[in-house]
């Protein structure tokens, strides 16, 4: 009895200790790790009955144990896992069940027993073995998988020992197992166990389909053999090994479907995104065709939100900027969803667009890692339409300013384009007359042209938005000043001026404008003004 209070301990213990890690780290999938813990517990009975004398229930319990695990690694092994490509694992598994198959019915026999060691339990724990060395493989240095191996080692050094050299010391083997398991919950590299990650269909190789074939052949052939020598003794064993072969490698052509499938939809709707941006006209119609391919490629509802930032300035009020690469995740949110954030990269030149920007997606992780590639080939699709745009939208502002300078080069008014920050873009030649001077200086803004008087309310004026009439003296090259009526029109959300069209008119010599001075609504120049005085009391 006191044995059986020790192997509760363990079991249970570990157990707990399985569950409080998935509490604690919260990994991506649970479900594998809670498996696990359930084939712990039927452990911790199959113990527990044996130590009480009652091995027929504990068989059925450590039977329930290899079930449980095998779902479990299963699980671990599935899409979005950290060992995504599970094609060479399902190869494998089919064919050491069908050697094991032969193992059983030529050499195991029907005492179902190799020299007094249960051929069952010894057939279970190296395939259990297997496919966690296969997982351990895949991840790489990861003490969580280590654990798991040696818990594995364990039990298989056990289900041999124990039956050969009875005692305690030939259950030290599944002392390791509670032990293992359970520490390798505790450690924060389980995580890792089952963090999302890209599927990678396999490609088709004539060896591995060779040992598919022979795996599924194999229960048939043996069936085949008992049949000629006369009595069929294994049927249920053939029957379930067959099962068991047939199920894997449905399994394997179902992934291979899924994956094909996928990449095909994923095909589509990139085609389909990419002729939809290059009839894109403006930033507007290019949002349109990306939100509608994600829609597309993504499960409904598995994308919650999707912005594309046109440039960095909009993506840092979206999300912090990452490292200079393909795409990355922002941390933040709850277990299960996820910000993959893809920049506007100009794929043919393998460099991030000049202005920035990003196609930002929150969603699920899972399927974010999974169509990640995709993504990051519909920002590149994106950022190529944006640069297209503003392409067209350069040569049309040139057009623009050539058509403006050949219809008002001999025009009496003056007339001036502008940027925002007051830079004079294109100024005509009745402006340089005014002036006289040869040529404007470089990078010359009009703040530079104005009386240093009146360049306050111009900022005031051009500062704020829409069109309006501006009372100001320019300064000539000899330093006289020359007043102007101004007329400015913002036109900066035009896609081709983007900027403000300012119409100057001169006045004459001593001439002041008569409907400034009568009606007073609108601010005659500082140069007016002190001119007037000049006048008023100059004789």
């Amino acid at each position: 009895m006191l044995r059986a209070l020790e192997w509760m301990v363990l079991g249970f213990g570990s157990a707990a200790a399985i569950v409080f890690g998935v509490r604690r780290y919260r990994p991506a999938r649970v479900g594998p790790w809670l498996l696990l813990a359930g084939a712990l517990v039927a452990s911790t009975a199959g113990d527990v009955l044996t130590a009480v004398g009652r091995p027929g229930a504990a068989d059925i319990c450590f039977y329930v144990m290899f079930v449980l695990i095998a779902w479990s690694l299963l699980r671990f092994t599935g899409i979005g896992a950290i060992l995504v490509d599970r094609a060479r694992l399902i190869d494998l598994l089919a064919f050491g069940c069908s050697t094991l198959l032969v193992v059983w019915v030529f050499v195991v026999g029907d005492a179902g027993r190799i020299g007094g060691v249960s051929g069952a339990y010894v057939i279970g724990a190296l395939l259990l073995l297997a496919v966690v060395a296969r997982v351990l493989v895949a991840v790489g240095r990861n003490l969580s998988a280590v654990l798991l191996v040696a818990g594995a080692v364990g039990v298989l050094v056990s289900d041999i020992a124990q039956p050969l050299w009875p005692g305690r010391w030939s259950e030290l083997g599944f002392v390791v197992l509670y032990l293992a398991w359970g520490a390798a919950a505790l450690h924060p590299s389980m995580v890792r166990l089952t963090e999302p990650a890209v599927p990678r269909p396999s490609p088709w190789r004539g060896h591995w389909a060779a040992l598919l074939g022979i795996s599924v052949a194999t229960p048939p052939v043996v069936l085949l053999v008992e049949a000629v020598q006369g009595s069929v003794a294994d049927g249920v064993v053939i029957a379930v090994a067959g099962a068991v072969t047939l199920l894997l490698t449905i399994t394997r052509l179902t992934d291979s479907v899924t994956l094909n499938g996928q990449a095909l939809t994923r095909e589509r709707g990139l085609r389909q995104a990419s002729a939809a941006l290059v009839t894109a006209t403006d930033a507007e119609a290019v949002e349109g065709a990306v939100r509608a391919a994600v829609a597309q490629l993504m499960p409904p509802g598995a994308v919650c939100r999707s912005v594309l930032a046109g440039d960095d300035r909009q993506l840092a009020r979206e999300v912090a900027t990452g490292p200079s690469s393909r795409s990355w995740w922002v941390e933040g949110g709850d277990d299960d969803s996820a910000t993959l954030v893809c920049p506007l990269w100009l794929e043919p030149l393998a460099v991030a667009r000049p202005g920035g920007g990003a196609l930002v997606l929150v969603g699920r992780r899972d399927v974010l890692a999974a169509t990640r590639d995709t993504l990051e080939v519909l920002a590149a699709q994106a950022a190529l339409a944006l640069e297209r745009i503003t392409l067209v939208e350069a040569v049309g502002r040139r057009d623009s300013d050539l058509y403006l300078r050949t219809v008002i080069r001999n025009s009496g008014d003056i007339m001036v384009v502008i940027d925002e920050d007051q830079r004079i873009r294109y100024a005509s030649p009745s402006l340089r007359d005014l002036l006289g001077a040869d040529d404007l200086p470089p990078l010359a803004t009009l703040d530079d042209l104005v009386d240093p008087d009146d360049r306050h309310r111009l900022r005031q004026a051009l500062g704020g938005s829409g069109d309006g009439v501006l009372f100001c003296s320019l300064v000539r090259a000899d330093g006289t000043r020359a007043p102007v009526e101004a007329t400015y029109r913002d036109l900066r959300g035009d896609r081709l001026v983007q900027g403000f069209v300012v119409t100057v008119r001169d006045f004459p010599p001593r001439h002041e404008p008569a409907e400034t001075l009568s009606h007073g609504a609108v601010p005659v120049p500082a140069g007016l003004n002190r001119r007037s005085a000049r006048d008023k009391f100059r004789y």
